[in-house]
């Protein structure tokens, strides 16, 4: 059996994203160069995920909230939470409780209540020097189905009916008067 060239073929000139460093973003792309390094000289499996995890596009790093990482960090004293991501502030937790948190980035008020708390905010290179292997840290990730994806994509038009469709729009309200006539119903020139 050969190879349907005419419906597309082999997949050639596509190389994998861990070959490719493909962010420009100077501090990613030298942490990618450790970790690498790392992975490689020890068998770390921490190493190779957070190398793995570094590579990833921004929607497949989603930001974790600090409710969800209190959580997570119950019982787990003396131990450092690793974020491949942004670690974000929840205005709806009361107190945050000390820990220590390592991360790509920190929001303003993320950061003054974990250091108010007696937590630290460490960054990827210090725990390089204090973890090498990833001793005492435990790798967690945001939740990847958030309402924000819900609105990602091109909204569909007259022009591309089908681009991505379902895809939600920045709406005020979501009642009778908000955005649904024209484009939105058949009566009223046409429907998408």
């Amino acid at each position: 059996m050969g190879i349907d060239l005419k419906a597309g073929g082999r997949r050639i000139g596509h190389k994998s994203s861990m070959k490719v460093i493909k962010t420009q973003n100077p501090y990613k792309r030298l942490l990618i160069k450790l970790y690498k390094f790392l992975a490689r000289r020890t068998d770390s499996a921490f190493c190779a995920a957070v190398v793995k995890r570094l590579h990833m596009s921004k929607v497949n790093a989603p930001p974790i909230g600090l409710h969800r990482l209190a959580k997570f960090m119950t019982d787990k004293e003396g131990k450092t939470a690793v974020i491949v991501g942004k670690v974000t502030d929840d205005v709806r937790m009361m107190e945050c409780p000390k820990m220590s948190v390592c991360a790509l980035t920190f929001s303003e008020n993320a950061r003054k209540r974990i250091l108010a708390a007696g937590g630290e905010c460490l960054t990827f290179d210090q725990l390089a020097l204090r973890a090498p292997k990833g001793a005492n840290t435990v790798l967690l990730r945001g939740p990847k189905d958030r309402e924000a994806l819900a609105h990602f994509g091109h909204s569909t038009s007259v022009n591309n009916l089908h681009t991505h469709t379902n895809v939600k729009p920045y709406v005020r309200s979501k009642g009778r008067k908000f955005e649904k006539a024209r484009g939105r119903r058949r009566s009223c020139g046409f429907k998408i």
